[in-house]
């Protein structure tokens, strides 16, 4: 059967020049992998080693028209499942807020009804001359009861309330993110069915389709773009008041660009501005272990102490001064802690537990009682889907499906004891070799490693604690075991 010829719309759509609306492509940059005009080659691409024009390329680059429509399938699916588990976390996120909300009414309720219990027991056992007195003490105690939810627990309820607005912010942005793409890769895949005849517009489709396609990899955290460092230097956090040398166990880069830090040693945490300044910090109860971001102003720290003191503190950054706000008592040690769109995973030591943002334990993701440190520190993918694990005692990094089965088990001889692990926006598996005095780069799947960012040899790492990168500057930042001073290293 003759095909139709290709509509003038989709040939439109595909040789209009993104700059030059009114223009129409005709050259690609090879320096950029850029699409162009003759005016985009003129005004921007004029000192580039190689432009080629793309009558010249169509028989020499020849395009996969097939494997292009099952990569865009393949895409397509697994964005539309992204933005499904999306809208479920902003529903479970709210269902959790609503649940812990009247929690707590129905707790205080209960209270004041035991109050008031215990004192009409105590009516019965007294003479009439005490009751006026009674009476007052019961008034008192429902008071105090009602004072105490006012003072304590509506603060609370109110920064839970903060929270849930900007995480759900936050997934709406993702989600609006995923409508685009989805449209866009739709289009496309429309498109290219139209178009396989005509060996001009497949090329061309097929260069639009990688820069829409690697977008899609990036929000579905699987850009498997390796680091380069480029050079390295080093900021001294130690304070006046600190009385050891600093032991940084966790760093979180918030959006502005303002770097928190966990200094073990000093029971501190520590605010430094962009050139890596200390400008606040704040003490906890016990030993901070890690910390992880829950909005673009309020982090969590893990906050454990052997025996007796196991929480989860958070911390807002108001006006460039940390302020202590909630915390969350738990009943196992708090050696790691992840964040994901509502959720909080929390290392153990030996295990993995998932909690709400409330406090409320979800359920135990993952156990391994063979060693003492086989359940460090977490963290989590962007989508949610994948959960990382370093298990020092094993010299591994484990890669868990969201519901705790393991995916896969990474050992290498660059990494030994890994500690401090990070996950880039992007999908970039960052970790800290303790005793190997590395940092490595694992590929999103945890299965290899892509390079070996920084040694001791090379670099002067020593007994990394943490790792962090930070979109705005385009550095990865090392907390390290004593010697007071962070490691930032630019990266491109």
């Amino acid at each position: 059967m003759k095909e139709w010829p290709v509509s003038k719309q989709v040939e439109e759509f595909l040789l209009k020049c993104e700059t030059h609306k009114d223009e129409q492509i005709e050259m690609l940059c090879d320096d950029h992998s850029q699409l162009c005009c003759t005016k985009c080659a003129f005004l921007n691409h004029s000192q580039c080693s190689k432009v080629t024009l793309i009558s010249e390329m169509i028989n020499t680059q020849p395009t996969d028209i097939l494997g292009l429509l099952v990569e865009l399938e393949t895409f397509l699916g697994e964005i539309k499942s992204l933005q499904i588990s999306q809208e479920l976390s902003v529903q479970s996120l709210q269902g959790a807020y609503k649940e812990h909300k009247a929690f707590v009414k129905k707790q205080m309720l209960v209270d004041i009804n035991t109050t008031i219990d215990e004192c009409g027991n105590s009516f019965v056992s007294t003479s009439g001359k005490n009751e006026p007195y009674l009476k007052e003490e019961m008034c008192w105690s429902v008071l105090s009861i009602l004072n105490e939810f006012d003072n304590i627990t509506v603060k609370v309820l109110n920064e839970m309330k903060d929270e849930v607005i900007s995480i759900k912010g936050s997934i709406k942005s993702s989600i609006d993110k995923c409508t685009g793409l989805h449209n866009d890769l739709s289009l496309f895949h429309e498109f290219v069915q139209k178009i396989r005849d005509n060996k001009e517009l497949c090329l061309i489709a097929s260069i639009k389709c990688k820069h829409i396609i690697q977008q899609a990899s990036a929000l579905l955290g699987k850009s498997g773009k390796v680091f380069n460092v480029q050079g390295h230097y080093e900021h001294n956090v130690r304070i006046a008041s600190d009385s050891d040398s600093c032991v940084n166990t966790g760093i979180c880069v918030l959006p502005d660009g303002q770097v928190l830090v966990a200094d073990w040693s000093n029971k501190t945490v520590k605010l430094l501005n962009q050139q890596y300044q200390v400008v606040s910090h704040c003490s906890v109860t016990a030993e901070p272990r890690e910390m992880c971001q829950i909005t673009p102003s309020e982090v969590a720290v893990a906050v454990d102490k052997w025996g007796n003191t196991h929480e989860a503190q958070f911390i807002t950054v108001a006006q460039s001064q940390l302020v202590l706000g909630r915390k969350l008592q738990l009943q196992h040690r708090c050696k790691g802690i992840a964040h994901h769109q509502g959720d909080l995973f929390i290392c153990s030591d030996t295990a993995l537990y998932k909690y709400s943002l409330s406090g409320k334990l979800v359920c135990r993701l993952y156990e391994d009682v063979s060693g003492a440190d086989t359940v460090w520190k977490c963290a989590v993918s962007p989508t949610g889907e994948k959960l990382y694990i370093s298990s020092p005692f094993h010299h591994k990094l484990l890669t868990l499906a969201r519901d705790g089965t393991v995916l896969a088990t990474f050992t290498d001889p660059a990494l030994e004891r890994p500690y401090g692990l990070h996950v880039t926006p992007a999908g970039h598996v960052l970790v800290c070799g303790w005793r190997s005095h590395t940092i490595v780069q694992v590929d999103y799947e945890g299965r290899r490693k892509l390079a070996t960012l920084s040694t001791r040899e090379r670099d002067g790492v020593w007994y990394p604690e943490s790792v962090c990168y930070s979109s705005t500057t385009s550095t990865i930042i090392v907390g390290q075991w004593g010697g007071n001073n962070i490691l930032v290293f630019r990266v491109q």
